[in-house]
């Protein structure tokens, strides 16, 4: 048990973002709670790229490394655990978690990150991250060059085949059902030499998470190298909607210029506020948000 449970800032998700803004605060003396569980979203993904001084580095050290330089401020409190109820009080708002641990803060930042929703598609979460990617400027360039497939129909599929038809002419769709392309599409698609397969996918073939064949329905069989599949999310965590927090049309929470939410006193940053899912990315929206948060405390103290 901590012995003082109040703090000027609550920060729910101990990952890039989380530990980005707990810095900015912890610069400027704020007395921060950060809430983790230690399950980031990208725990088997070997190397984390497009990050300037840390490409290559894998996501394990760059979270360690970061852990251990915000804790060096000793305003800064890491515990290891699940904020699973959030209420708001007269002034500040009250966290508990799943150890029944009650806190008091007067700001929250929420850096929850959102939980992916997987295909019924077997061994497709043990090649996650690995050779199932979702981004192109995190993993694409590892990956160029090599038979590729895209696992998403319309303009998902559109989206990234534009993308990834820079990194690689030996591309295909897989709808993994009925194909819902315009003829517009469905003739730039030709015109890229881009072949879309409408098979049902049952099953992923892979040797420690590398992808070796996809295994259709009706048993039969391709083989490729690297597959990009653009997932459907929830929030990771349903605290933001108990206090209010609304979210956009794509199910991000919804947040201005400054990560501030819909509700005062609350911010958001990382991957449950955009679709820029990368380590840099959830550096920089930490960073401005702990900054924010800060010039909000200061505007109401000085």
């Amino acid at each position: 048990m901590l012995e003082n449970q109040k703090f000027d800032v609550i920060i729910i998700g101990g990952s890039y973002a989380g530990l980005s803004a707990a810095m900015s605060l912890g610069r400027s003396l704020r007395k921060v709670l950060i809430i983790d569980s230690g399950l980031p979203c990208n725990k088997q993904t070997p190397h984390s790229h497009n990050f300037i001084t840390q490409d290559g580095e894998t996501p394990n050290n760059i979270a360690k490394k970061a852990r251990e330089q915000v804790l060096k401020y000793d305003t800064i409190t890491l515990l290891d655990a699940v904020a699973v109820k959030g209420v708001k009080a007269e002034n500040n708002f009250l966290i508990t978690t799943d150890k029944n641990e009650i806190f008091e803060g007067k700001k929250i930042i929420f850096a929850t990150g959102i939980k992916d929703h997987f295909p019924s598609i077997e061994n497709f979460s043990d090649c996650w991250g690995i050779s199932v990617i979702h981004c192109p400027y995190c993993h694409g360039y590892e990956v160029a060059y090599k038979k590729t497939a895209i696992l998403a129909n319309g303009e998902k599929a559109m989206h990234i085949a534009s993308l990834v038809n820079n990194l690689t002419k030996d591309l295909t769709i897989l709808t993994n059902g009925e194909k819902k392309f315009t003829d517009e599409q469905l003739s730039k698609l030709i015109k890229h030499n881009i072949p879309i397969i409408e098979k049902e996918i049952t099953e992923i073939i892979h040797e420690n998470g590398s992808i070796k064949n996809i295994i259709y329905k009706d048993n039969t069989s391709m083989s490729f190298e690297v597959m990009y599949a653009p997932l459907s999310f929830s929030q990771n965590s349903n605290i933001p909607n108990l206090l209010g927090c609304e979210l956009d049309e794509q199910g991000y929470i919804k947040t201005n210029d400054l990560q501030q939410t819909t509700v005062k006193g609350i911010w958001a940053c990382g991957d449950n506020t955009k679709s820029m899912r990368s380590v840099a990315n959830a550096v920089a929206s930490g960073n401005l948000t702990g900054a924010m948060v800060n010039k909000e405390l200061i505007d109401e103290e000085f």
